[in-house]
């Protein structure tokens, strides 16, 4: 099998001396959190203002860290404070233990709207595009409606959706659903489908990312030159997503841009991303603190993967079709451009 590896001291290898030091002091930090939660389950009274006063604490300065690292982008530190609730309130909805499947899905869907506006929705420029739609309305005449928004096809439209299986499969019909909704010419981005993984047998401080290429699907003439766009809901490490781009590099594939879209990501695992990659912004809706020993985000949200497929059995998994079937008609009516795009890809390596 024709597998590409990367190991955790690789990535380690692109954080700075600073980045070393302000991790640090998050996981000091998170370990005084840790000491409140047993007080808070038991309903202390200075517990509650104890765990507010430690998460401000934390998020300054994470506040601070992504001040100094432009290319992180957290919703909550840059959107104005009237956004702020929507994000918070949609965070903890998928966080929630008591959150469903089909109410997760919703909210991932919510999340990604919100991510496409952080990276796309401010742009500044004059340019307008205009849309006339046809409306039911036919008394006294047919009537049609005319609406504009901010002209942004130079900014989508030279776009590749990769698709770093499994969890990222809906996230990525999403945006690139958000890009067609955008774009003047109806674009409908390509895909790119990577089959890669964690080893499971690590812990986070030798963890190993594992890329099968026998089981990934892309054209490499389809990257070169493009802005490509991740859309995985969780980003714990960065691994993946630098495993995937530091192999198309080395194959002579030279990407225009690098966008990574998660719904939550670790402060280490951006760092990582934005130290490892040229050209690459990380979006997210809300940034945590800290991984646990296997490489888990704390205080996260569990698997988003399994939350929003269910979880498989170890000795079948589902595939991308098993998957798509799975999620029913109305998913697959909406995003019937998508699929076609899905489909082209894996069919167009056979």
């Amino acid at each position: 099998m024709d597998k590409i590896i990367l190991k955790a001291d690789e990535l380690d290898g692109y954080l700075s001396p600073s980045d070393r030091e302000n991790l640090a002091k998050l996981d000091d930090l998170f370990a005084k959190t840790l000491g409140i939660f047993p007080q808070f389950q038991l309903k202390n009274p200075d517990a509650e203002n104890k765990l507010i006063s430690s998460y401000n604490e934390m998020g300054a300065l994470m506040q601070e860290i992504c001040r100094k690292t432009p290319q992180i982008h957290v919703y909550s530190f840059l959107m104005p404070q009237e956004s702020h609730p929507e994000a918070s309130r949609v965070i903890a909805k998928l966080r929630d233990i008591g959150t469903e499947n089909h109410e997760f899905v919703y909210y991932i869907q919510r999340a990604y709207e919100m991510l496409f506006k952080l990276a796309w929705g401010g742009l500044p420029g004059t340019e307008k595009n205009y849309f006339i739609v046809k409306t039911p309305v036919t008394r006294p005449e047919q009537n049609y409606a005319v609406h504009k928004i901010t002209n942004i096809d130079n900014k989508i439209e030279n776009t590749v959706m990769c698709v770093l299986l499994r969890g990222s499969l809906l996230p990525s019909m999403i945006m690139s659903k958000e890009i067609e909704e955008y774009s003047s010419h109806d674009y409908v981005t390509p895909f790119a489908l990577f089959k890669i993984k964690r080893n499971e047998n690590k812990k986070e401080n030798d963890m190993e990312y594992i890329l099968d290429l026998d089981r990934s699907f892309f054209r490499p003439e389809l990257l070169d030159g493009k802005d490509l766009i991740f859309a995985d809901p969780m980003n714990a490490t960065g691994g993946s997503l630098v495993t995937v781009i530091k192999h198309l590099v080395k194959s002579g594939i030279k990407p225009r841009s690098i966008k990574f879209f998660n719904v939550i990501s670790a402060l280490k695992g951006s760092l990582r991303v934005v130290r490892a990659l040229e050209n690459c912004d990380v979006y997210t809706l809300w940034l945590d603190p800290v991984l646990n020993d296997d490489a888990y985000i704390m205080p996260g949200l569990g698997d988003a993967g399994d939350r929003i497929n269910g979880i498989d059995s170890e000795a079948n998994p589902r595939n991308i079709i098993q998957l798509i079937a799975d999620y029913g008609s109305g998913i697959a009516n909406l995003y019937r451009k998508q699929l076609r795009e899905l489909e082209n890809t894996v069919l167009a390596n056979y």
